[in-house]
């Protein structure tokens, strides 16, 4: 067995044998470095057992309208700031989707905005359960219960 694959069977059996506080957890940031650290920082910590990461609000969006109830995510960590559609647009849009999938996602949206608008407009939003500062950090990661 080489390490590739012993990396992935010690990989798979963390999955298989649970301990994270959450099983599905989504990233949306069009910024891939963030993406990648916030996706190791999620698994290491234990929040979640598999992280999937959408550089873009849309393609996140037509995952959750094409996804059977077992994939759609526990909670979703979406950013504000990017190009076509940003984070509040996709709250707009995802108020549109069904309410099964409301009641199973929980979204707690990022940003290096320090704006009072940003936060306010956040925290008017019924589906938006945290508002945080990026970056993410262990300090924070273990302190998130939603």
């Amino acid at each position: 067995m080489n390490s590739q694959t012993l990396n992935k069977s010690v990989s798979n059996a963390g999955v298989l044998t649970g301990g994270a506080r959450y099983s599905k957890v989504m990233l949306i940031d069009d910024n891939s470095l963030d993406n990648f650290i916030n996706k190791k920082l999620l698994e290491t910590n234990g929040f979640a057992e598999v992280v999937t990461a959408y550089d873009s609000a849309e393609n996140a969006l037509s995952f959750l309208k094409a996804a059977s109830s077992m994939d759609i995510p526990e909670v979703i960590f979406l950013d504000i700031n990017m190009p076509g559609m940003d984070g509040f647009q996709f709250l707009d849009a995802f108020e549109n989707l069904d309410a099964s999938i409301h009641q199973q996602c929980k979204i707690i949206m990022l940003s290096t905005s320090e704006s009072f608008k940003d936060l306010n407009r956040a925290n008017k939003n019924k589906f938006v359960r945290k508002f945080l500062n990026k970056p993410l950090t262990h300090e924070v990661i273990g302190a998130i219960k939603v």
